[in-house]
């Protein structure tokens, strides 16, 4: 049984009444300019779609399914529709929706998984993970306030991945930067997610940033 788009919540969601339905339903904060983006924001990404395989026929499993594979753990791949591919070690990946479908692709890739004798086992990140986007030319300073992880643009370099802590919540770190802007996709326990949104919005206020809406990164989806 599958959950209605319209039923989930962000933990998120609770701090701004000005969420809205995009796609097949899916809520996320509305609002924002692609120049917020660029400056310095929060974006909260955690009700698009993901999904996480472990197992030795894992790489298999995902690459007969159409997609490009990172060749080392700790790194990503962009795909043709803008979905993401993490490797996170030698048999475990997480796959990102993207922005143009919202993220149905990849909501169907969890639905078509089946057990099987295949060493492929699926990870529900959707019910386990939040997911935070922060963006801006100061991510890597900001960043420095938070984690003893050198996350500079000489050390961790677009299409890196690092699994720290951020204000000593466990948190998977991606630099997914592009032609926009610098951006770090922050993946926490969901449990945990209100929290590390307010420590965010408290570090970023001294670079002028603010949570916005997914409308700026629309415009280059």
């Amino acid at each position: 049984m599958s959950i209605l788009p319209q039923a989930e919540r962000s933990p998120i969601q609770k701090t701004c009444a000005a969420y809205q339905s995009y796609g097949t339903g899916r809520m996320f904060l509305a609002g924002a300019e692609s120049r917020h983006i660029q400056q310095c924001a929060l974006v909260d990404l955690t009700n698009m779609p993901r999904v996480g395989f472990r197992g030795t026929d894992s790489a298999s499993y995902l690459s007969a399914a159409g997609f490009a594979l990172p060749d080392a753990p700790n790194k990503l791949c962009h795909q043709a529709n803008g979905s993401i591919v993490a490797r996170l070690s030698a048999t475990e990946y997480l796959v990102l929706g993207a922005m143009q479908d919202f993220g149905e692709s990849v909501a169907a890739l969890e639905l078509e998984w089946e057990l099987s004798d295949r060493a492929n086992y699926l990870l529900p990140r959707q019910d386990s993970h939040a997911w935070i986007q922060l963006t801006g030319q100061s991510v890597a300073l900001i960043m420095a306030k938070l984690c003893a992880v050198d996350l500079s643009a000489e050390a961790f370099a677009a299409g890196q991945i690092a699994q720290t802590s951020v204000a000593r919540i466990n948190t998977v770190v991606m630099n997914v930067s592009d032609a926009q802007a610098p951006k770090f996709n922050l993946l926490c326990d969901r449990a945990s997610a209100l929290y590390l949104w307010k420590v965010l919005l408290d570090a970023i206020a001294e670079f002028d940033g603010q949570a916005v809406g997914i409308d700026g990164l629309l415009s280059i989806a």
